[in-house]
């Protein structure tokens, strides 16, 4: 039984010390303790409170922020958070720059603290007049009494994770050969690990995810800094080297795509319980790759950071719609390829107008159907539904001797075979089901439900509210 919650002075003493829980089933038949840090969880939703409040408290004591002032970052989102509820608590103007990738969940959530917030293009080189590096130098130079902390040279921003999250990171991981796992952007949160772990542990390996399209991993293995590819995933990877990340203290790198990064985060969310971004996505993701090449003795504990909370990106990956628009939902897939998965029942189970309502209840019942289409020929005639029949027959014993075409429905929608996964999620939206008709020879070929879309988006990383 625990005690009384200990009282704080502000929202700030509750930033560090967060939680590690295993994971069991996404990490399912992995010979490996696999415990994820939960950073999301700290007051402004992301390990970047730990190094928003070094940040600050530096400046605070050197005299670079002094009361009243205006703090200027160029971030992705979460250190602007973290820098939000510093000043908040402090008496602090905010002003953050924002490359036009971020979600726009982001962005309400940085003008909620009072924030201003202004919008770069993502797709400019980091010296560039217009990235959101140059930016906010610019504005920092221009706005009286500007602090610019800076997280991509700042030394604060390694320092915190050195001080904070490494000695939390050993405190779970046991005797013996261990691991670390986590992503990089600025690189602060794994140097400042790992620079704690090679002090105090250096068995541990440390293990640096870093997003395909990203310039950090190649630079690690070949001292080059090559050309940045766009990727969707946010918050993490790098166009440029910052010196905040010192390489030294890194074992390995793997590199995460978007889609494993967007389909594993859904699957924390729907298997863990874990509401999470799409780097925490991508730390999992490649923890898990790591981990398939047996770099460790069995039996070994290895703890994944997970970042940032999952409620900045509701409008993007943990959106279907979202997800298809962008190619990571199976949007190759067509009505005739989710027809062809249906392996418990009949593609095409149909009856026709003449048919008494008696035999078309016993086609419900053998194939454990809801719903089925009326078909006169090829003609898609009408439709009927199992429980308004149960409903007729109850209020009149007499009516299973009727014919379907006397009380079946209006006919159901109709999708060509190979109709996108778009148009089926238009669909079934509105209507219960669908029927499938071949484009080429006009014959209906089978009907997709609710059910089986729903069935086919749980195996993808998440079901849609259909």
């Amino acid at each position: 039984m625990t005690g009384r919650p200990r009282p704080v002075e502000t929202i700030l003493d509750l930033i560090g010390n967060t939680p590690v829980v295993p994971l069991r089933r996404v990490a399912e038949g992995v010979p490996y303790r696999l415990l994820a840090k939960l950073e999301f969880l700290n007051p402004g939703g992301s390990v970047k409170d730990r190094i928003a409040q070094k940040m600050v408290e530096a400046a605070e004591r050197d005299g670079r922020l002094k009361p009243g002032g205006t703090i200027v970052e160029a971030t992705s989102g979460n250190t602007g958070v973290g820098l939000a509820l510093l000043a908040a608590v402090r008496g602090y103007r905010i002003v953050f720059v924002l490359p036009d990738k971020m979600s726009t969940e982001k962005i309400r959530l940085l003008r909620a603290y009072g924030a201003r917030v202004v919008i770069t293009p993502a797709a400019v080189p980091p010296d560039h007049p217009m990235s959101h590096y140059s930016v906010a130098r610019r504005l920092a130079r221009e706005i009286p009494g500007a602090y610019y902390p800076n997280q991509y040279e700042n030394p604060g921003n390694a320092e915190s994770h050195y001080a904070s999250t490494g000695p939390e990171i050993a405190a779970v991981l046991g005797d013996g050969p261990a691991g670390v796992v986590g992503t990089v952007g600025t690189g602060g949160t794994l140097s400042g690990v790992g620079r704690y772990m090679k002090e105090h542990r250096p068995d541990v390996k440390v293990v640096a995810v870093d997003p395909v399209g990203s310039v950090l991993a190649g630079y690690f293995r070949t001292h080059e800094v090559g050309a940045a590819v766009p990727y969707l995933v946010e918050g993490i990877g790098e166009d440029m080297v910052p010196r905040s990340i010192d390489m030294r203290y890194l074992d390995e790198f793997v590199q995460v795509g978007d889609r494993e990064s967007f389909v594993m985060a859904r699957r924390l969310a729907r298997e863990e319980g874990l509401f999470v971004g799409g780097s925490s996505g991508s730390a999992v993701a490649g923890a898990l790759d790591w981990l398939s090449r047996r770099p460790l003795p069995e039996g070994a504990t290895v703890v994944v950071v997970l970042p940032d909370s999952g409620d900045r990106y509701l409008s993007k990956f943990y959106s279907d719609d979202w997800m298809v628009e962008k190619g990571f939902l199976d949007a190759g897939t067509t009505a005739r390829g989710l027809l062809d998965r249906k392996v418990a029942t009949p593609a095409l189970v149909a009856v026709e107008p003449t048919s008494t309502l008696r035999d078309a209840l016993e086609r419900f019942r053998s194939h454990d159907i809801e719903e089925m289409p009326v078909l006169d020929g090829v003609t898609n005639t009408g439709s009927l539904r199992q429980d308004d029949l149960l409903r007729r027959s109850l209020e009149d014993s007499t009516v299973l001797d009727r014919s379907v075409r006397a009380v079946m429905s209006s006919p159901m929608v109709e999708l060509p075979a190979d109709a996108a996964l778009a148009d089926l999620l238009r669909e079934l939206k509105e209507e219960r089901a669908v029927l499938v008709r071949d484009r080429v020879t006009g014959a209906p070929v089978g009907v997709l439900t609710r059910a089986d879309l729903v069935g086919f988006l749980s195996e993808q990383g998440g079901a849609h509210a259909v």
